[in-house]
């Protein structure tokens, strides 16, 4: 696996059987606090009919969404993917680099406001926001907290609402502030038991072995990229940036078109959390995928039919 180098340059890693899409390239974007974050573009292939700003979830790193991207490009759409903070390539806050830590939400829009500014001159109109866990969290948080510059925005399985296993949510939410108030925000959060990753007969995420097995060999041709359990920090985020979603007033001042996408068989999203965030959105449509995984963008083709027919009516749906 070697590196591509992009412009500033920022290396983009490739499996053989996984290239990049053509002429996409990585640079580093400055986010809050003078962060290094890594983020690629990937330019449409023939005439643009418009841009998607890619926005993976947690642990996920651009690489990841290679074959999502090509499938864009290759539809028209320049495509913008990044690390958030925290993971793939970009700036990690712990010298144990394999914790997925947060501090707030703040950041991560401040981070998201810059990879926009850095790259709104060579993104095509319109924008469409993609964000898939995580990510769809915070997309719609940053259309929650005023960003106006999409057209629309597609959510795959959006974390808005968590699942805490065997802990209680109550406790869980308790246990989040209270370990983060006593100085050790950066401590790991218990992992569930079992082998990590999971075999693909007990995985949790797709019922596709294929792409599960990629995304496995990603990571260990790639070890940088991998990351880890989240602390107490990213739990306590996590429940900040859901409940601001859940409750605050800006939910309901998004006035673009919000395709959510819910996987009938998510084992780490609240989907009841995540229906009733969504029916605030003035201009949202719901779409549940019974029998799938978490990962809808790592699903089965059954499966990816139905994402990729709901994407085809959000963009038309905003002229592009």
């Amino acid at each position: 696996m070697a590196p591509l180098l992009g412009a500033n340059p920022a290396p983009l890693l490739a499996l053989e059987s996984d290239p990049p899409p053509a002429g996409a390239a990585a640079e580093w974007v400055v986010g809050a606090g003078g962060a290094r974050l890594r983020a690629a573009l990937c330019p449409a292939q023939g005439r643009a009919r418009g841009s998607v700003v890619l926005s993976p979830g947690r642990t996920e790193p651009i690489e990841k969404y290679f074959e999502v991207a090509r499938r864009l490009t290759g539809q028209g759409f320049t495509v913008l993917v990044h690390d958030w903070r925290g993971q793939g390539l970009s700036h990690r806050a712990l010298a144990d680099r394999r914790l997925g830590h947060a501090d707030g939400y703040q950041d991560f829009l401040t981070d998201f406001r810059a990879l926009l500014d850095a790259f709104s001159a060579r993104l095509p109109q319109p924008w469409l926001a993609m964000g898939h866990s995580m990510g769809g969290c915070l997309t719609l948080l940053a259309l929650a907290e005023g960003e106006r510059r999409f057209a629309g925005a597609f959510l795959s399985a959006p974390m808005l609402g968590i699942k805490t296993g065997g802990v209680p949510r109550r406790l869980a939410r308790v246990l989040a502030w209270s370990m983060s108030g006593l100085g050790q925000g950066g401590a790991s959060v218990p992992p569930p038991p079992g082998p990590h990753p999971a075999p693909f007969e007990s995985n949790i995420l797709t019922h596709d072995r294929a792409r599960y097995e990629r995304n496995l060999a990603l990571v260990a041709a790639a070890p940088d990229l991998a990351l880890g359990p989240p602390t107490w920090g990213w739990l306590k985020f996590a429940f900040q940036a859901t409940d601001r979603l859940a409750k605050g007033a800006g939910t309901a001042r998004i006035t673009v078109p919000v395709s959510v996408l819910i996987a009938g068989e998510d084992a780490l999203v609240d989907n009841d959390a995540a229906l009733g965030t969504a029916a605030r959105l003035p201009k949202g449509k719901t779409l549940v995928i019974a029998g799938a995984h978490h990962e809808l963008f790592q699903e089965i083709e059954e499966t990816q039919a139905l994402v990729w027919r709901a994407f085809a009516e959000l963009a038309e749906s905003v002229g592009a």
